[in-house]
């Protein structure tokens, strides 16, 4: 299948340029490019709402990276749009530091690790250790799979859906993607199976100028044997430091404390509202227990994670922008979506309570 123009192109720059984490989800279903005038550098975004949520910094050399945002910001700003870049780490932090026109939050921390070390911080953790022993006692097996092998993969695919449908909303797009199994080109596949069936998988994509690694996402049927996830990692994290790679990251912890920074200037109405979504918002997405399994591998480093904004202050709109990438332009939709599979299960629990109680 011949690949789409664009994507090839992100693709290529990506692989010379890429230093964001996320730099690599660009080539991602759902994503549109801007490119430079000189062709030296992408940008890969979702518009919404008049606002341009951009997948991370843009992805250029470092010394061009002050030139670019400014010159995607002018683009944006002719198509009447103003620009978020979210998922921003420190280079472009740094790049627009100090500026009155531009204002940023903390969406959290992402965890990093030297996969060299990583039989050292095993060996550590007593508890880390166990549940890497309960999968292995179970029989799981976890194996790199070729991306000819992967790609379009049923046995993923059917894995990948189970997993989604035991999540408290309808599956998410822009930077968390799941439908990635036929772009797995220059991606990883390392894929747990137990008794013949597949359980779970992790994909990585790269960070080619760090030389490292990012894990994406480790999608598992909800009933694998405990210590699945691990058992991938673990797999994973060993074939990385035996390949030299110098830097990994299983992402983004959404509104994790572990990287708090100084001079925030969030408005208290964003405040208000990020502390009520981490209040609240437990029964739709995990945000504790995905962040206390992240610190429980023994991460080296938390570094935070920006959104950052072309504007004085974060609008209320930015917020909605950033909502509406990863819902598919349908936050209200997703939000509706939520709570309609919560009252599912719901349901699904009083219904088998009172089975029991009445066949007792």
């Amino acid at each position: 299948m011949i690949e789409n123009p664009s994507v090839a192109r992100a693709r290529e720059l990506v692989l010379t340029c890429g230093w964001n984490s996320t730099s690599f989800q660009i080539v991602n279903p759902g994503i549109s490019r801007w490119f430079s005038d000189r062709g030296d550098a992408v940008v890969g975004y979702v518009a919404a709402a008049g606002v341009r949520v951009a997948a991370g910094a843009p992805v250029c050399r470092e010394e061009r990276l002050a030139e670019v945002i400014e010159e995607f910001e002018s683009d944006a700003k002719l198509a009447g749009e103003s620009v978020c870049f979210f998922c921003a780490e420190s280079r472009l932090e740094s790049a627009v530091e100090g500026r009155a026109d531009h204002s940023r939050f903390l969406l959290g921390a992402q965890p990093t690790w030297r996969p060299v070390i990583w039989p050292e911080i095993v060996g550590q953790h007593k508890s880390l250790r166990a549940q890497l022993n309960r999968s292995r006692n179970k029989g799981v097996t976890v194996a790199e799979w070729p991306t000819e092998k992967a790609t379009g993969s049923e046995s993923l695919a059917e894995c990948l859906h189970a997993w989604l449908d035991s999540k408290g909303l309808p599956p998410l797009h822009f930077l968390v993607e799941p439908d990635t199994l036929n772009r797995l080109k220059h991606r990883r596949v390392f894929v747990a199976e137990h008794n013949g069936r597949v359980v779970g998988f992790v994909t990585l994509s790269p960070v080619v100028t760090r030389n490292g690694w990012l894990f994406e996402q480790f999608p598992h049927r909800p009933k694998a044997p405990n210590g699945t996830v691990e058992l991938m990692i673990d797999a994973a994290m060993r074939a990385l430091a035996a390949d030299g790679c110098e830097y990994a990251t299983l992402g983004l912890s959404p509104l994790s404390k572990r990287a708090e920074v100084a001079n925030r200037d969030d408005p208290i109405w964003l405040r208000a509202a990020l502390g009520w979504i981490r209040k609240h918002g437990q029964r739709f997405y995990n945000f504790d227990g995905l962040d206390a399994f992240k610190a429980k591998l023994g991460p080296e480093r938390w570094e935070p994670v920006f959104a950052v904004a072309n504007e004085p202050r974060v609008s209320p709109r930015t917020l909605y922008a950033i909502a509406s990438a990863f819902s598919g332009n349908a936050p209200f939709q997703l939000l509706f979506g939520g709570l309609a599979k919560a009252a599912a299960t719901e349901a699904k629990w009083i219904g088998r309570r009172f089975g029991a109680n009445s066949s007792a």
